[in-house]
């Protein structure tokens, strides 16, 4: 197959389709992933904040490593289901940010549950929110940039939180940042 060079009109038109398609599977999707890991991130969260507040066990906040073992499987599933046709130079974009988020807040996880005290809950929002917002900037996709931007600024809630409520700021937050955007995508891929 012959390669021939893309004049600069052609290239920004092909980058504006990658993005629209984007955009497209993200809204076909009906916000599967956001409504997914927003919504294990809340109930694990809350079954946290019941049993630690009920036992005071520190050991409940091993609960915390089933968000990556329900939500994972469950992603597995529906990209299988769901992602057929080309995979773009801009899903493989977004598809990489969120690897890295990803990873990043479980070695986070793993090291302040095991060898550092740290404010994990702020970071892992401060995390989520921030690949929330670089999807959002990336597809241009104003709803998601905006959910992520505000996880950003109310990832603070949780420095100005005590005890075991903080978990409850932290189910908040992934109320806001990741089920109600995911509503929305749901409602608007269904029209």
């Amino acid at each position: 197959m012959e390669e021939r060079q893309l004049n600069e009109k052609e290239s920004l038109e092909l980058i504006a389709r990658m993005i629209q398609n984007t955009q497209q599977k993200l809204e076909k999707g009906n916000g599967m992933p956001f409504l997914v890991w927003g919504y294990t991130t809340i109930v694990v969260s809350l079954l946290v904040w019941y049993f630690l507040s009920r036992t005071g066990d520190y050991r409940m906040h091993y609960l915390w490593f089933l968000i990556p073992l329900v939500a994972g499987p469950v992603m597995f599933f529906l990209i299988r289901k769901y992602e057929k046709g080309v995979k773009t130079y801009i899903d493989r974009v977004v598809g990489y940010v969120w690897v890295v988020m990803g990873v990043s807040g479980f070695i986070m996880s793993v090291t302040a549950m095991f060898f550092w005290n740290l404010p994990i809950l702020f970071i892992i929002i401060l995390l989520m929110g921030s690949g929330t917002a670089i999807t959002g900037l990336v597809i241009r996709f104003t709803l998601i940039a905006v959910a992520g931007f505000v996880g950003i600024v109310l990832s603070l809630a949780c420095l100005f939180t005590q005890g075991v409520d903080q978990i409850l700021v932290f189910a908040a937050v992934f109320l806001m940042m990741m089920v109600i955007p995911g509503h929305i995508l749901y409602a608007k891929g269904r029209k």
